[in-house]
């Protein structure tokens, strides 16, 4: 799109002493034309260009304003480029790859952003970089999805009005209004097959915002109080940080949270081993004894 193109044009043009015209054209794919006109409107919207004829010539903006007036420094556009790159190693398309080439003043982004490593793909790359594309295009065209989810009640097909794609907790889910739910619900992808496009468009809703909670997976879920060894401290600090948990003299961690479901609840604290105890409430502590019983009796 043509605001693009020129923010793109803006963005190589803050960073370079000086830049041809036919280059810019070949990086955007138009015509030496058409990036004729965008200098124009550039400097129509007060941004003071300087062209230059001749073998060493070139377009550049004035330097006292560049000097005053800079949109976007070299780190903040290592920043997002180093974001491109993280978005690029789920993407199968190259399209991120493209934008980077377009953005940045070195031709294949070599070094930019180099001090900064995102790598956002899963170990099935393909598997989820195929979901997130889909659901991008579902997002875009307004149109609702429907696949086989896998949680602890059970197996269960849903269709639903993706929102958003959020990568949290180390993983990938879609955010959107669930029917089968009558409510907003966020879906792991790697926990969900058969995903295909509805065929079937939907108005937007008026979405609220998400927000993340590392302490809550779903509203209304189950509190607890769990005591941790301070042999898993790190892990604790690790997911909670170190506000949240009351930290012992002895190196042990209390924390107070809630959780979606008790089974979940159950399997979380299981991971910690013999390293975890539940505090309260007691009816927890009853129920976990009993099942700490029954995985005994099967070995």
């Amino acid at each position: 799109m043509k605001i693009d193109r020129q923010i793109g044009i803006l963005s190589i043009l803050l960073q370079k002493e000086k830049v041809k015209t036919g280059e810019l054209a070949e990086r955007f794919e138009v015509s030496t034309r058409t990036i004729a006109r965008d200098i124009e409107d550039i400097s129509a919207a007060g941004i003071p260009i300087a062209a230059e004829r001749g073998f060493r010539g070139g377009i550049s903006i004035m330097e006292g304003f560049k000097l005053d007036k800079t949109l976007l420094t070299s780190l903040e556009m290592q920043g997002i480029i180093a974001g491109l790159k993280g978005l690029d190693s789920v993407s199968e398309t190259g399209r991120y790859r493209q934008l980077m080439d377009k953005l940045s003043p070195d031709s294949a982004c070599g070094n930019c952003g180099s001090d900064i490593i995102i790598d956002l793909s899963a170990w099935d790359k393909a598997a989820v970089a195929d979901k997130i594309e889909l659901m991008r295009a579902a997002i875009n065209d307004c149109e609702k999805i429907s696949f086989t989810y896998y949680s602890p009640s059970g197996d269960s097909r849903r269709t639903i009005e993706p929102y958003s794609l959020i990568f949290q907790w180390s993983n990938w889910y879609v955010w959107g209004w669930c029917e089968s739910r009558g409510d907003y619900r966020m879906f792991k992808l790697t926990r969900l097959s058969e995903l295909k496009l509805a065929g079937e468009k939907f108005k937007r809703r008026e979405c609220p915002e998400y927000s993340c909670d590392k302490l809550r997976h779903t509203n209304g879920g189950i509190e607890a109080q769990v005591r941790f060894d301070k042999s898993v401290k790190w892990r604790v600090i690790d997911e909670f940080g170190t506000e949240l948990p009351e930290f012992n003299e002895d190196g042990s961690a209390r924390l107070t949270f809630t959780w979606s479901d008790v089974p979940s609840f159950y399997q979380y604290i299981l991971s910690f081993g013999d390293m975890a105890e539940i505090l309260s409430p007691d009816e927890y502590r009853r129920e976990f004894r009993e099942l700490l019983k029954r995985i005994l009796e099967r070995y």
